[in-house]
């Protein structure tokens, strides 16, 4: 009810401000406004004394006639293609109730409706959901993943030709819902009683956890870490995913602990493999290529490309990159996916100085946090095949290029073993010996 209800009164709140404003709250089935708790019910509570406010049963519509006859119309989408039926209309102001239930399709459409109808509105949509669904990964992509909570930011929404809208995300939790809090104190124990998937979901509004999720252990808090100055002797690697709808490239530093830094992104649409030469060249300064070990590539750049009859990593390397180490990945699917499985897998931080059960969770793999964004953001979108529980599926296409490349490293790297108590000890005197205070008086 909480998000219903903030539809419903920003849309109110719109009509108070600039009267005759007409306004669309959608759901995806018409059946979900109706009965005890939808929004129409809910909407006969807030507007019903308002003066000059009828509501009309037939065009499922409010009219305020005291606000030049501002307009709140219930609608829903239930085929991909209703949205032809309001070809002809326009709403200054456009809700979607439970937007994951949509399509991209049936979301852009609408933005084409929503149209100022009133001089000096600023035409606005608002989309209320909870994690999962059938919309997820559009919604994260476009909302969740797009920089800090409700902060403005520019997202590029199409690319032929590029075109930006300003976007925010505004997360919301029961602990903000006072009302049903208030009203239903045993709302959040049924809640907390629900398995892990809808409890991360429902409860702690964890976009990253989702039904069919191939990295169900994806864990922000544990796989994606500060930036910070990666010292210049650390070994490097690079892995590539190249297509022409998109090129995925990741910078790795290797520590003396045996863990691993994924630092630097390259994601980038329409690229030819010449240009992708000079683009992973223009962002590898001489010191990294100094330490670099390998470029770990898709194996079918070893391949005759048939435009040139050259094979492909020939061309990157007449394009600079003849001193990266050029090296096919293993592109093995199933097996891949499982040493990505191990190199995700949090365990106990083995150099934390205290009682091994109180230590923090961390990984073999970590992301560097800003610096890294779409491969974060895609591991946890991975689905399970369909045909085959052991391999990822390949669609949504769009999000499978970052974890294809991450493959690649991995598939590249020395196999991971469980390490013993003796040698996670070991492992931890040997940080306590380095990072030991030079100077008594400095600490440093």
């Amino acid at each position: 009810m909480g998000k219903s209800d903030a539809l419903l009164m920003s849309m109110f709140l719109g009509i108070l401000s600039t009267p005759g404003a007409k306004c669309g709250y959608f759901r995806r089935k018409y059946t979900e406004l109706e009965g005890p708790g939808g929004a129409i019910a809910r909407s006969r509570e807030l507007f019903t004394d308002f003066p000059g406010a009828t509501y009309n049963k037939n065009d499922k519509e409010w009219t305020f006639s005291s606000l030049k006859n501002g307009v709140i119309k219930f609608a829903h989408l239930k085929e991909e293609d209703s949205v032809y039926n309001y070809q002809s209309q326009q709403f200054d102001y456009i809700g979607f109730d439970e937007a994951t239930q949509f399509t991209r399709f049936q979301y852009r459409y609408m933005i084409t409706r929503n149209r100022a109808t009133v001089k000096g509105l600023y035409p606005l949509m608002m989309l209320a959901t909870n994690p999962g669904n059938i919309g997820h990964h559009w919604f994260k992509n476009e909302f969740v993943d797009i920089g800090p909570p409700e902060e403005p930011a520019e997202v590029l929404v199409a690319n032929d030709p590029p075109r930006k809208e300003k976007h925010v995300f505004i997360p919301a939790y029961l602990s903000d819902n006072i009302i049903l809090e208030d009203r239903d104190p045993s709302y959040r124990s049924s809640l907390e009683n629900q398995d892990k998937l809808h409890r991360e979901r429902l409860l702690k509004g964890n976009w990253d956890i989702h039904a069919g999720q191939f990295f169900p252990k994806f864990n922000r808090q544990i796989h994606c870490i500060e930036p910070f100055d990666i010292p210049d002797y650390w070994k490097r690697f690079i892995s590539i995913d190249y297509g022409l709808d998109m090129s995925a490239v990741y910078w790795y530093a290797l520590d003396d602990m045996g863990f691993y830094y994924c630092y630097k992104e390259l994601f980038m649409p329409n690229l030819s493999l010449s240009d992708l030469a000079k683009e992973i060249r223009k962002r590898t300064n001489p010191i990294e290529k100094d330490v670099l070990a390998y470029t770990v590539a898709s194996p079918d750049l070893w391949n005759r490309r048939q435009e040139t009859g050259k094979p492909g990593v020939q061309i990157l390397q007449e394009n600079g990159m003849s001193g990266f180490g050029l090296r096919p990945a293993d592109n093995r699917r199933v097996e891949g996916w499982r040493v990505v499985r191990e190199y995700l897998k949090p365990f106990a931080d083995p150099m934390f100085d205290g009682d091994e059960e109180d230590a923090p969770q961390v990984a073999r793999v970590r992301f560097f946090d800003g610096k890294v964004r779409k491969l974060p953001s895609h591991l946890p979108q991975l689905q399970h095949d369909e045909h085959n529980a052991d391999d990822a599926a390949d669609q949504p296409h769009e999000i499978t290029h970052g974890p294809e490349s991450f493959r690649y490293f991995c598939m590249s790297r020395p196999p991971l073993k469980s390490m013993t108590d003796e040698e996670k000890e070991e492992m931890a005197r040997n940080r306590r010996r380095r990072t030991k205070a030079v100077s008594s008086r400095t600490g440093y």
